[in-house]
């Protein structure tokens, strides 16, 4: 009987493994792709926490605050007096009901966006984006792996920020695109579909937002432009939902000006934890390596 029990029980077990196989992907598919979203999508509002928590980062932020609040500001104004209406009656024309005043109010916010992009963002903000994205690496543990190859670092500063020195190579958060300001426009008219436009404009402009928003640390990797495309197609998805949630706090009038610092601390501990998992998949290589090497040949003499 037992012989009997031992003849069959491997099959089965094989069996049963071929099948849990075959069914992981189905089970764990959904949920790592949920999971790989969710930690993604946290990043910017846990940027939020960490920027208002680390005092040496305000200054960086305050020096700038008050003069392009006033500018983002007055273009509101100016658009949500002018052009709201007029939009506001095509899209309840089209669509009617509530949507139709979410739309109009996102097509607004983005057409304000779009000017306050072009007029400041990258000519008076990158810098300080710069200092706070290397500022939250040096935090991280990550300023003799990535900052200070690219800029002279003072290690007894009292803080991160005072620890940054002149940049030593290209400083640039975000590069100022013309394509980028395009993609915008040519994508606001997507506000007016009914329903579906408005999450489309967001998600569409957010995908390009999340791989923008580790610009800055492509260059300190040393990344070429074949490489970088290679890491943003293989986070793709996380990139989406990063920018999505980003997308969405830039799209709030004068507080986006906040935000862009909080999101740019997020982005630096986002790639803090992927330079971890780099890291351990490294580690984890090179034992494999180890483990597959062949015992050497001199224990044949003994």
């Amino acid at each position: 009987m037992s012989a009997t029990e031992g003849s069959h029980g491997p099959p089965e077990s094989a069996a049963a493994a071929r099948v849990e196989a075959i069914l992981r992907p189905i089970h764990d598919g959904p949920y790592s792709y949920l999971r790989r979203a969710g930690i993604a999508a946290w990043y910017p509002l846990r940027g939020i926490w960490y920027f208002f928590s680390r005092r040496e980062l305000h200054p960086l932020l305050t020096s700038r605050l008050l003069p392009l609040s006033l500018v983002s500001a007055l273009v509101y104004l100016i658009l949500f007096t002018f052009t709201f209406l007029p939009q506001f009656a095509i899209l309840a024309i089209l669509g009617g009901g509530w949507n139709a005043w979410v739309s109009a109010v996102v097509l607004v916010l983005g057409e304000g966006l779009v000017i306050i992009q072009a007029l400041f963002e990258g000519f008076f903000v990158d810098e300080a984006r710069v200092d706070v994205f290397d500022a939250t690496l040096i935090n991280c543990g990550l300023q003799d792996r990535l900052v200070a190859p690219h800029r002279i670092c003072y290690p007894d500063a009292p803080n991160a920020v005072k620890a940054l020195g002149k940049p030593t190579s290209s400083a640039v958060y975000t590069p100022w695109s013309l394509k980028q300001m395009v993609e915008l426009v040519v994508f606001l008219p997507l506000n007016l579909i009914p329903v579906v436009g408005t999450p489309a404009f967001i998600l569409i402009t957010g995908s390009r937002l999340g791989k923008l928003s580790h610009y800055r640390w492509f260059k300190l990797r040393g990344l070429d432009k074949k490489q970088t495309k290679a890491e943003i197609k293989k986070r793709a998805w996380e990139y989406l939902w990063f920018g999505t949630v980003a997308m969405i706090l830039e799209l709030i009038p004068v507080l986006s000006l906040v935000f862009l610092f909080t999101t740019t601390s997020g982005a630096a501990l986002f790639a803090a934890r992927l330079e971890e998992e780099i890291e351990r998949s490294q580690h984890s290589s090179e034992e494999d390596l180890e483990s597959n090497t062949p015992p050497s040949q001199s224990t044949t003499g003994s």
